[in-house]
């Protein structure tokens, strides 16, 4: 399975917050392993393995032990996106948000929120339970979905309670003033919670020939992310048996449960094939030794899986246009 990933979309928005809370925001990215400069490279998925330390560097940067809540608030409305051209152009609101669920990953992988319909309706598993998961990002991002839902509704959308599965990191009228409804914690289960009228809500900018062309781009979106799933799986395979030398479209095809054909169809249908994943991580790992350690450049073909030194040069000459050796002298930092 590969590593859940966030939008880049979802970073930005946090980025803005914590300069409007006159954060440092760039060292709150460069602590959780996150390069300022990449913030706007398109298509950018970040770790999510990465929230830990991107909240822990927010807390101590900012002094604030309830900084998810307050980052929430100061996070721009999620706007321009294909999640609320979906609402928008829905008959009714009921109908939007069913949707926006269904292509939730394109915000976060770890996202996994569903509606259950009652007398007081409510939304649950919002969060995937993962070692990752911390309550600043809950509270941040309950905040962010609450505003998305009101600004998408005219301010329809109200909130009526919310249940967290943390304690509270403040005192609760702190809560109650950004939520503006009461709040639970230590919950077993995160819902929260709505008046059912609002499912019902119409939207005036309901219109069906732009709901199929949102939904049209939103399952390419999601066909691509899917392609960058495959894509990963296949280059960490790759990776587990690159010092073998054993790397064959059947063997790994066996380790993804699917047929050789069906593998290499897939990786075409991505834009590349089993040779040149391969050829990529070869390229990146030897950079990464040659500029990174001492290792010898005997040990280096052997890591990277090539079977005599003489091929290693001809490949890493095609590569970068210099030796290995000349690429070292350049790059070595421990030289």
């Amino acid at each position: 399975m590969a590593a859940l990933t966030d939008s880049g979309t979802l970073v930005r928005m946090a980025y803005q917050g914590l300069i409007n809370l006159n954060v440092d925001a760039d060292e709150v990215l460069r602590r959780c392993g996150l390069d300022p400069a990449q913030l706007y490279k398109p298509n950018l998925r970040t770790q999510f393995s990465a929230q830990p330390l991107f909240w822990q560097a927010a807390v101590e940067l900012s002094g604030d032990p309830c900084i998810g809540l307050h980052l929430g608030e100061n996070m721009p409305v999620y706007k321009g996106q294909i999640l609320e051209y979906l609402l928008l152009s829905s008959t009714t609101f009921g109908d939007g948000l069913k949707r926006v669920l269904s292509y939730q990953r394109l915000i976060s992988d770890a996202m996994h929120g569903q509606v259950t319909e009652s007398a007081t309706p409510y939304l649950t598993n919002y969060f995937s339970e993962h070692q990752y998961l911390t309550p600043h990002l809950a509270e941040a991002m309950v905040v962010s979905l609450i505003r998305f839902l009101q600004s998408v509704s005219d301010d329809k959308f109200k909130p009526s309670k919310i249940c967290f599965t943390h304690e509270a990191k403040t005192d609760i009228a702190e809560y109650e003033r950004v939520f503006q409804c009461p709040i639970e914690f230590n919950e077993k289960q995160f819902k929260l919670y709505f008046e059912p009228e609002i499912l019902h809500y119409r939207s005036p900018y309901a219109e069906p020939e732009l709901l199929s062309m949102h939904m049209q781009s939103a399952n390419q979106h999601m066909e691509l992310l899917e392609k960058r799933d495959l894509i990963l799986e296949v280059r960490s395979q790759v990776g587990a048996l690159l010092e073998s030398g054993d790397i064959s479209l059947e063997k790994i095809s066996q380790q993804l449960d699917i047929s050789p054909r069906q593998l290499r169809h897939q990786l075409n249908l991505a834009g590349t094939s089993l040779q040149r994943i391969i050829n990529q991580y070869r390229k990146s790992l030897s950079k990464q030794l040659l500029s990174q350690t001492d290792e010898t450049i005997a040990e280096i073909v052997y890591l990277t899986g090539f079977s005599e030194p003489s091929t290693f040069y001809r490949a890493f000459k095609r590569w970068e246009g210099i030796t290995p050796m000349e690429y070292r002298q350049l790059n070595n930092n421990n030289v």
